[in-house]
């Protein structure tokens, strides 16, 4: 848990500490901002492959080494003089986030009895979510009250602590033998449909999500320090969901995950309908912020069931679909703020939110179908 806060966190932090990057490097703003993007982006692309080539290494080897690469590149962020050293930092994270998840949920949930993997998925997804909520404000706050280098340096203390501990309490095991190496409920059907889906609400809530600060400020009227509160407000309301739809998880996975899907086109659409209204506005912003993080939740839990052959397979591609979308709705977004407004952002990302929760219900529908695992 400690290690996916520190991970989340990383990934994160610039943008809270862009405005002491920029000057500090002698960069601009979207420089800095594109520190972000190109670490979604590398997560996508190098998910799958990575898992892949460490398909055989035992766990225990692999998440100390990636531990090690995030203590290496927080060091080396932190001591950076310049932007493109700063930036190979970033990718050196990036690279080993992008197996990290992969590893981590089958080595976790294999701990325990199928019963209760929904919850420790859940008990992971709280600890990603820390780190909007505490992990990036905490960090904003110490790289003012000091300066940017340090809240990066804290972050390589946390991946030292999650190393030791892993490296000495972890069982050693082959990748292939371990309890939650395969799927439970082998599905290659639902396993695209849960892909896809994934995809499409992550490109439907950042295609909104990136301009968020534009909207509450253009649109429902609130003043600069009024975003910051409600920046807070989304991130409690992302964790109340995740744990929520944690302690459901097990009794209900399917309908976790439509259940998470509907919410945010609901709030997505709301916002968009609504969000000159300043109290609606805050409304539907709860309703998003509490739907987000369990969509990435309940579909890395489907995975753990639907994986038609390796679990680490599966989550790495579901993790790069999902941060494929992610960097797909900036530019979505993008896109759509210079065609039409701020407003239809959030339009164009509950459109796309709505066609995930239909893809979704359209596979409940059809006749079960199992694969066998090889």
């Amino acid at each position: 848990m400690l290690a996916a806060f520190a991970f989340n966190t990383a990934e994160n932090l610039p943008v809270g500490l862009l405005e002491l990057i920029s000057p500090s490097l002698r960069v601009s703003r979207p420089a800095v901002g594109l520190l972000v993007t190109g670490y979604g982006l590398t997560v996508a692309i190098a998910s799958v492959p990575l898992a892949h080539v460490m398909r055989a290494v035992p766990r225990r080897h692999v998440l100390t080494g990636l531990l090690a690469a995030l203590v290496v590149s927080s060091l080396a962020a932190a001591s950076a003089n310049s932007y493109w050293l700063f930036l190979a930092a970033r990718l050196l994270t990036a690279l080993a986030q992008a197996l990290f998840w992969a590893v981590l949920g089958p080595v976790a949930v294999g701990l325990f009895t199928p019963r209760v993997r929904g919850r420790v998925v859940a008990a992971l997804s709280v600890a990603g979510s820390l780190a909007l909520v505490l992990g990036v404000p905490a960090g904003t706050w110490l790289g003012r009250q000091s300066t940017w280098r340090v809240p990066i340096a804290v972050l390589a203390a946390a991946g030292c602590i999650s190393w030791v501990t892993i490296a000495a309490l972890l069982p050693t095991s082959r990748p292939d033998e371990e309890p939650a190496a395969y799927g439970t409920s082998p599905n290659a059907r639902r396993f695209t449909t849960v892909l896809v889906s994934g995809a499409l609400s992550a490109t439907g809530a950042f295609a909104g999500y990136t301009y968020i600060s534009t909207f509450l400020g253009k649109v429902s009227g609130f003043s600069p320090s009024a975003v910051n509160a409600l920046f807070v407000v989304f991130g409690f309301a992302c964790l109340a969901g995740v744990s929520i739809t944690g302690a459901l998880l097990d009794r209900f996975p399917r309908s976790a995950l439509v259940a998470a899907v509907a919410a945010q086109a609901a709030g997505m659409f709301g916002l968009y309908a609504a969000g000159s209204e300043p109290m609606a506005a805050v409304a539907f912003l709860a309703l998003t912020g509490g739907a987000l993080g369990p969509v990435f939740m309940t579909t890395q839990n489907a995975m753990l069931e639907c994986a038609p052959r390796r679990t680490d397979i599966a989550l790495a591609a579901n993790s790069g679909a999902y941060n494929a979308g992610i960097a797909a709705g900036a530019a979505l977004g993008a896109l759509t703020l210079t065609l039409a407004d701020v407003r239809s952002t959030f339009l164009a990302g509950s459109l796309l939110t709505t066609a995930a929760c239909a893809t979704l219900l359209c596979e409940l529908l059809l006749p079960a179908r199992r694969t066998t695992t090889t």
